[in-house]
């Protein structure tokens, strides 16, 4: 009996642990503002950072430090529109931008046209 006790015990808490904790990496890691800008055409089928052809209809983004996988939350702060997006390349190299979208993803939050947008992003998964 004391040896499915512990068991029973050992599955509640290994439930409870998946469910309620938040890697330390992201809970710690503050929202971000700045200028975002986009990418597309002429970078279309080249290799990104991490070795994955760029697809400028795919919901992606470079950013200079966040690990590659790192999905975001893009918010344009100027109408409120907001996008997930996966990191899979490194950039902006243009000074004062803080990330550059896919061309999908800066079209979701309507920032095609001014080419830049001033955005929060925010680390979620």
């Amino acid at each position: 009996m004391k040896k499915f006790s512990r068991i029973a015990l050992g599955l509640a808490l290994a439930a409870t642990l998946s469910t309620s904790i938040v890697p330390a990496s992201f809970a710690s890691t503050p929202a971000i503002t700045g200028t975002a800008s986009w990418y597309g055409p002429g970078f279309h089928g080249r290799t990104t950072a991490n070795g994955e052809s760029y697809d400028m209809y795919a919901m992606t983004a470079a950013h200079k430090t966040l690990k590659f996988g790192t999905k975001v939350k893009v918010t344009n702060n100027e109408n409120g529109k907001s996008v997930l997006v996966r990191i899979n390349d490194r950039g902006p190299y243009i000074g004062g931008r803080v990330i550059d979208l896919s061309k999908s993803a800066a079209n979701a939050i309507d920032m095609i046209r001014p080419g830049t947008a001033k955005v929060t992003i925010e680390v979620v998964g």
